[in-house]
Protein backbone atom coordinates (compact mmCIF):
# COMPACT_ATOMS: atom_id res chain seq x y z
CA UNK A 1 0.00 0.00 0.00
CA UNK A 2 1.56 3.64 -1.26
CA UNK A 3 1.24 6.66 0.97
CA UNK A 4 -2.04 7.74 -0.88
CA UNK A 5 -3.60 4.80 -0.40
CA UNK A 6 -2.77 4.98 3.78
CA UNK A 7 -4.00 8.19 3.66
CA UNK A 8 -7.31 7.22 1.94
CA UNK A 9 -8.39 4.45 4.28
CA UNK A 10 -7.12 6.70 7.48
CA UNK A 11 -9.17 9.77 5.84
CA UNK A 12 -12.31 6.49 5.63
CA UNK A 13 -11.66 6.20 9.21
CA UNK A 14 -11.76 9.51 9.86
CA UNK A 15 -15.13 10.26 7.97
CA UNK A 16 -13.16 13.14 6.77
CA UNK A 17 -9.90 14.79 5.07
CA UNK A 18 -6.43 14.70 7.50
CA UNK A 19 -5.23 18.11 8.94
CA UNK A 20 -1.86 18.41 7.34
CA UNK A 21 -2.32 15.80 4.60
CA UNK A 22 -0.33 17.55 2.09
CA UNK A 23 2.77 17.10 4.62
CA UNK A 24 2.12 13.21 4.83
CA UNK A 25 1.70 12.98 0.76
CA UNK A 26 5.24 14.86 0.37
CA UNK A 27 6.98 12.37 2.98
CA UNK A 28 6.52 14.73 6.07
CA UNK A 29 9.45 17.50 5.17
CA UNK A 30 8.36 20.76 6.74
CA UNK A 31 10.91 23.40 6.47
CA UNK A 32 13.45 23.33 9.54
CA UNK A 33 10.70 21.09 11.81
CA UNK A 34 11.14 22.55 15.57
CA UNK A 35 13.28 19.76 17.69
CA UNK A 36 11.84 21.05 20.64
CA UNK A 37 8.06 21.60 20.52
CA UNK A 38 6.48 19.23 23.34
CA UNK A 39 8.04 18.60 26.45
CA UNK A 40 7.28 15.11 28.32
CA UNK A 41 5.21 16.80 30.49
CA UNK A 42 2.95 18.13 27.13
CA UNK A 43 2.82 14.60 25.85
CA UNK A 44 1.66 12.82 29.29
CA UNK A 45 -0.88 16.18 28.99
CA UNK A 46 -1.89 15.02 25.44
CA UNK A 47 -1.85 11.11 26.63
CA UNK A 48 -4.78 12.26 29.36
CA UNK A 49 -6.63 14.52 26.85
CA UNK A 50 -6.84 11.39 24.25
CA UNK A 51 -7.41 8.96 26.79
CA UNK A 52 -10.63 10.83 27.66
CA UNK A 53 -11.52 10.90 24.03
CA UNK A 54 -10.70 7.17 23.54
CA UNK A 55 -10.99 5.64 27.47
CA UNK A 56 -10.43 1.95 28.44
CA UNK A 57 -13.50 -0.45 28.32
CA UNK A 58 -13.59 -4.09 29.25
CA UNK A 59 -12.84 -5.28 25.89
CA UNK A 60 -9.65 -2.89 24.92
CA UNK A 61 -7.33 -0.21 26.91
CA UNK A 62 -7.73 3.07 26.06
CA UNK A 63 -5.32 5.74 23.95
CA UNK A 64 -2.85 6.23 26.87
CA UNK A 65 -2.01 2.58 26.64
CA UNK A 66 -1.83 3.46 22.96
CA UNK A 67 0.66 6.03 23.83
CA UNK A 68 -1.21 8.32 21.61
CA UNK A 69 0.73 11.65 23.35
CA UNK A 70 3.83 10.47 21.58
CA UNK A 71 2.26 9.68 18.47
CA UNK A 72 0.59 13.23 18.47
CA UNK A 73 4.34 14.72 19.35
CA UNK A 74 5.65 13.01 16.16
CA UNK A 75 2.90 14.25 14.00
CA UNK A 76 2.61 17.57 15.07
CA UNK A 77 6.54 18.19 14.89
CA UNK A 78 7.05 16.39 11.95
CA UNK A 79 4.68 16.35 9.86
CA UNK A 80 2.53 19.82 10.61
CA UNK A 81 2.91 23.36 9.27
CA UNK A 82 4.56 25.69 11.36
CA UNK A 83 0.88 27.60 11.54
CA UNK A 84 -0.75 24.34 12.26
CA UNK A 85 1.95 23.72 15.16
CA UNK A 86 1.12 27.12 16.48
CA UNK A 87 -2.57 26.53 16.38
CA UNK A 88 -2.21 22.75 17.91
CA UNK A 89 0.03 24.35 20.84
CA UNK A 90 -1.95 27.48 21.65
CA UNK A 91 -4.88 24.63 21.57
CA UNK A 92 -3.26 22.86 24.43
CA UNK A 93 -2.56 26.06 26.15
CA UNK A 94 -6.65 26.77 25.75
CA UNK A 95 -8.01 23.05 26.82
CA UNK A 96 -6.52 24.17 30.43
CA UNK A 97 -7.52 27.58 30.54
CA UNK A 98 -10.95 26.00 29.37
CA UNK A 99 -10.72 23.72 32.48
CA UNK A 100 -8.90 26.48 34.88
CA UNK A 101 -12.13 28.56 33.95
CA UNK A 102 -14.66 25.75 34.57
CA UNK A 103 -13.05 23.76 37.63
CA UNK A 104 -9.90 26.18 38.92
CA UNK A 105 -8.22 23.10 38.07
CA UNK A 106 -5.58 21.91 35.14
CA UNK A 107 -7.03 19.61 32.65
CA UNK A 108 -4.61 16.70 34.13
CA UNK A 109 -6.08 17.13 37.65
CA UNK A 110 -9.57 16.81 36.55
CA UNK A 111 -12.37 13.94 37.35
CA UNK A 112 -12.89 11.82 34.29
CA UNK A 113 -16.75 13.26 34.20
CA UNK A 114 -15.09 16.66 34.12
CA UNK A 115 -12.70 15.68 31.48
CA UNK A 116 -15.46 14.78 29.78
CA UNK A 117 -17.83 17.51 29.94
CA UNK A 118 -14.64 20.22 29.26
CA UNK A 119 -13.56 17.82 26.11
CA UNK A 120 -17.08 18.15 25.14
CA UNK A 121 -17.51 22.23 25.13
CA UNK A 122 -14.90 22.44 23.38
CA UNK A 123 -15.96 19.48 20.89
CA UNK A 124 -18.98 21.55 20.49
CA UNK A 125 -16.85 24.54 20.24
CA UNK A 126 -14.82 23.10 17.02
CA UNK A 127 -17.89 22.23 15.24
CA UNK A 128 -19.32 25.21 15.22
CA UNK A 129 -15.60 27.15 14.34
CA UNK A 130 -15.60 24.60 11.54
CA UNK A 131 -19.03 25.10 10.17
CA UNK A 132 -18.19 28.66 9.73
CA UNK A 133 -14.49 28.91 8.90
CA UNK A 134 -13.49 30.52 5.61
CA UNK A 135 -11.74 27.63 3.18
CA UNK A 136 -8.05 29.31 3.23
CA UNK A 137 -8.26 29.45 7.73
CA UNK A 138 -6.72 27.04 9.74
CA UNK A 139 -8.33 23.90 11.64
CA UNK A 140 -9.92 23.97 15.07
CA UNK A 141 -7.38 22.90 17.56
CA UNK A 142 -9.57 20.22 18.87
CA UNK A 143 -10.07 18.91 15.03
CA UNK A 144 -6.82 18.49 15.23
CA UNK A 145 -6.79 16.55 18.79
CA UNK A 146 -9.50 14.45 18.21
CA UNK A 147 -8.01 13.32 14.21
CA UNK A 148 -4.63 12.13 15.99
CA UNK A 149 -5.70 10.58 18.71
CA UNK A 150 -8.65 8.47 16.58
CA UNK A 151 -5.95 8.15 14.21
CA UNK A 152 -2.80 7.35 16.68
CA UNK A 153 -4.60 4.96 18.42
CA UNK A 154 -6.55 2.87 15.63
CA UNK A 155 -3.15 2.53 14.12
CA UNK A 156 -1.33 1.22 16.90
CA UNK A 157 -0.48 -2.02 17.78
CA UNK A 158 -3.27 -2.33 20.83
CA UNK A 159 -6.11 -0.64 18.80
CA UNK A 160 -5.20 -2.65 15.80
CA UNK A 161 -5.43 -5.83 17.72
CA UNK A 162 -7.58 -4.98 20.66
CA UNK A 163 -10.29 -2.55 19.55
CA UNK A 164 -10.87 -4.07 16.25
CA UNK A 165 -10.41 -7.43 15.02
CA UNK A 166 -6.99 -8.35 13.57
CA UNK A 167 -5.74 -11.03 11.28
CA UNK A 168 -2.38 -10.76 10.46
CA UNK A 169 -2.14 -13.13 7.44
CA UNK A 170 -5.61 -12.57 5.84
CA UNK A 171 -7.07 -15.17 3.55
CA UNK A 172 -9.05 -14.76 0.38
CA UNK A 173 -11.13 -12.05 -0.62
CA UNK A 174 -15.07 -12.60 0.82
CA UNK A 175 -16.99 -9.66 -0.09
CA UNK A 176 -20.22 -11.60 1.81
CA UNK A 177 -18.58 -12.56 4.65
CA UNK A 178 -21.23 -12.80 7.72
CA UNK A 179 -21.64 -10.02 10.43
CA UNK A 180 -23.02 -9.36 12.95
CA UNK A 181 -24.68 -6.39 14.72
CA UNK A 182 -21.87 -5.32 17.69
CA UNK A 183 -18.66 -6.88 15.66
CA UNK A 184 -15.64 -5.09 15.94
CA UNK A 185 -14.58 -3.61 12.40
CA UNK A 186 -11.48 -5.22 11.12
CA UNK A 187 -8.02 -3.46 10.96
CA UNK A 188 -6.27 -2.11 7.81
CA UNK A 189 -3.33 -4.46 7.46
Amino acid sequence: MNRREALSAAAVIFGGTIIGANSFLSGCKTPAAKTGLFADEDVAYMDEISDTIIPDTPGSPGAKAAKVGAFMKTIVTDCYSPEDQQVFVKGLQTLNEAADKAYKKKFAELTAEQKTTVLTAEGKAAQDYDAKRAKDAPSHYFSMLRQLTVWGYFSSEVGATKALRYLPIPGKFDGSFPYKKGDKAWALS
